[in-house]
């Protein structure tokens, strides 16, 4: 801040008076004294480098700043939008720069050869551990089979939430069940079980050696072992009687083999309730059992005509108008069918309702 120097001035007397003191020198004296202090110190405050620039150039950027707000005020506002799309637009594109979304393309470039060496060695190193993994893994004999369970079953015809539900009188309520068996047995035809597959000897094992990437020959299963529960006899299966066949079969395991040397046999009854609502059920074949010489199982790779080994139930005398709940068992040695959180490993229910 510019510093405002005090004025002195000498006193003023009377133009006669003045001149009749006797000390009028000594007063002249200090005043020119006091005249030349002022001026030294009036020197020294113009001496300050730069003090009166910076006051200056203070000064004219208030100035400017004031004209600018003054101009701002007074311009319209589609000026900024206009502005704003401007930038916008030399961000999308810079014709001086030749830059697009702040990056030129020597830098796209870059960084695209970086990513692309980076993801194929990325691609390189996963191809080899599974090359590894693949050295060491057959694929047509499972590793690890600690860890497999005993045979899970299944029934035939399909039926939701194995709930069979039908009216005899009403042919409409069982004929999708029909027709399921119909395609289900398409692959059991006699002619093509002669075709495809070999007559094994009942009652022992059909092993094969050789390498196990060789083809192995299946055991015939032919549809006629079904008998009436074939559909050659009784193209209805039963189900236009009230007397309906369902068919089970296990679940393929790669290696497995019945203990003992017994085969696994099929057992039916009622779950819950009273036990002579089911009076009657007919095996297919006789012996309710998968017969050993369609084990061992060697996989689908190399086992390709294999066919499961059926067991068909013929429920020929069960109560009518009623649900009646039914528990399919397999009974052999090593298998278990108790297990409660799973009730299709050993063991299947299903519910039959049969209407007149």
């Amino acid at each position: 801040m510019r510093r405002q120097l005090r004025s002195r001035r000498a006193p003023a007397f009377p133009y006669g008076y003045r001149y009749g003191l006797d000390d009028q020198d000594e007063v002249n004296q200090n005043y020119l004294a006091d005249e030349e202090e002022e001026a030294e110190e009036e020197a020294q405050v113009m001496t300050v480098p730069g003090l009166e620039e910076e006051e200056e150039e203070e000064e004219g950027k208030e100035e400017e700043e004031e004209e600018r707000e003054e101009e701002g005020q007074g311009q319209p506002t589609g000026n900024a939008w206009w502005r704003k799309l401007q930038i916008v637009t030399e961000y999308l594109w810079d014709p001086e720069k030749r830059m697009s979304l702040a990056r030129t393309g020597q830098s796209r470039s870059l960084i695209l050869v970086i990513y692309f060496f980076f993801y194929a060695s990325l691609a390189a190193v996963i191809t080899l551990f599974l090359y590894m993994l693949f050295l060491v893994i057959s694929p047509y004999m499972p590793t690890f089979t600690e860890q497999v369970k005993p045979p899970g079953v299944m029934i035939r015809p399909f039926a939701h939430s194995l709930n069979f539900n039908f009216n005899v009188s009403e042919p409409e309520t069982w004929r999708h069940y029909v027709i399921s068996l119909n395609g289900f047995l398409q692959g059991y035809n006699d002619s093509l079980q002669e075709e495809m597959n070999v007559d094994c000897p009942p009652g022992q094992y059909f092993i094969q050696d050789g390498d196990e990437d060789e083809d192995k020959k299946a055991c015939q299963f032919k549809r006629s072992f079904l008998k009436n529960c074939s559909g050659l006899e009784d193209p209805t299966f039963g189900y236009s009687t009230g007397q309906p066949c369902i068919l089970l079969k296990m679940n393929r395991i790669v290696g497995f083999r019945p203990e003992l040397g017994d085969p696994v046999k099929v057992s039916c009854k009622v779950q819950k309730g009273d036990e002579n609502d089911i009076r009657s059920i007919n095996y297919y074949p006789e012996s309710a059992s998968f017969d050993l010489r369609y084990y061992p199982y060697y996989g689908k790779l190399t086992h390709v005509n294999y066919t499961s080994p059926l067991v068909a139930m013929h429920f020929t005398d069960v109560v009518k108008n009623q649900a009646v709940p039914v528990q399919c068992q397999l009974k052999g040695k090593g298998i278990i069918n108790d297990v409660i959180n799973d009730r299709f490993v050993g063991r299947i229910v299903f519910t039959l309702n049969i209407e007149t």
